[in-house]
């Protein structure tokens, strides 16, 4: 099984993928928008996907935050709110956010769970700061640690709750970034002291299943390689000092933050110390690339894909999916 999770270029598999994927047997996909017409098809595609893994617990993932972020959207599923709906929320009063936060979640998990997706690319644990670019500021859950913390395990928990698994992400922290690493090479100069403040939340939940780092470069870890790409920061920050011994994969390894080809990239972040490299965008040549760049998965990391996935659970609230959004949109109606 080769470390890596990719993109598929549409709505069903193509022969050329059919073939490509039996050969190098990724860990797992991730779906986009380009991949999702309605639930019928949808669940084909991601029930052809565990027949050609033979794998029935196979990480299929999407990036299904709400807000900005949403591959399934209106009008065959419903839009959902972002993370600083929830840090508003917050303000006015901390319990009923916090289980708004679950209730969206499971919510959340739900409909992706009818459809056979059982990885969400969320929560953000990333802590706003006053520069933080929008590309997270618009999607996270506030500039207190604390809080980001209480919302981030609550989405684990609706997740879970209705049987998917979710990413911790961006491993060690995105909230310093002045630009979005989707086109620049964000750098943080930020001392010890202030980056134990973005640390925080991703210490609160170091058990979690499965983390994403981020492509950012901090000066006072490595001034010379991005987290993704940089062995003291996944070894020395997010294995030893964060905690996490969950599976960590790199973030979309062709976002412009990192140089080289896709295989070089694939490789340094392997070197690096990632589980798991993260292919989005389902070009052929570059996923070839990848495939001879990296050899097989080692055994710790199919541990801690296993482990990923047994913590999935069968939904253990009787609740359906209108009324989880109904009741969430009870408790956001106070602010």
């Amino acid at each position: 099984m080769k470390p890596v999770i990719y993109g598929l270029s549409g709505p069903a598999i193509t022969p050329d993928e059919r073939a490509f994927f039996s050969e190098a047997d990724p860990v797992g996909y991730i779906l986009f928008r380009r991949n999702v017409v309605d639930r019928a098809q949808l669940r084909a595609l991601t029930d052809s996907l565990r027949d050609l893994s033979g794998r029935g617990d196979l990480p299929i993932l999407i990036d299904q935050e709400g807000g900005r972020v949403a591959r399934m959207g209106p009008p065959e599923w419903p839009a959902f709110p972002a993370g600083p709906r929830f840090d508003a929320l917050y303000d006015i009063a901390p319990a009923t956010a916090i289980e708004a936060a679950r209730i969206n979640a499971q919510a959340i998990g739900a409909m992706l769970a009818e459809v056979g997706i059982t990885v969400d690319c969320l929560p953000l644990l990333d802590v706003c700061h006053p520069d933080t670019t929008p590309a997270i500021a618009e999607r996270a859950y506030g500039h207190d640690p604390m809080r980001v913390a209480a919302m981030g395990r609550a989405v684990l928990d609706g997740l879970a709750r209705a049987g998917v698994v979710g990413v911790v992400k961006h491993m060690p922290g995105h909230g310093r970034a002045r630009v979005d690493s989707h086109y620049d090479m964000p750098t943080v100069d930020a001392d010890e002291a202030a980056l134990e403040q973005d640390l925080h939340p991703f210490r609160a939940l170091a058990d979690a299943p499965m983390g994403m780092t981020s492509h950012i470069l901090f000066k006072t870890w490595d001034a010379e390689r991005p987290a993704t790409l940089s062995p003291v920061v996944i070894g020395d920050v997010i294995r030893r000092r964060i905690g996490f011994d969950g599976l960590l994969m790199t973030d979309d390894i062709d976002m412009k933050a990192l140089s080289g080809t896709a295989g070089q990239k694939a490789a340094g972040a392997i070197a690096a110390g990632c589980d798991v490299v993260l292919d989005c965008w389902a070009r052929m040549a570059e996923m070839e690339d990848i495939a001879a760049s990296i050899g097989d998965a080692p055994q710790v990391t199919l541990d801690r894909l296993d482990r990923a996935m047994r913590q999935r659970r069968a939904g253990t609230q009787p609740d359906d999916f209108a009324t989880l959004i109904g009741k969430r949109d009870a408790l956001l109606s106070i602010a």
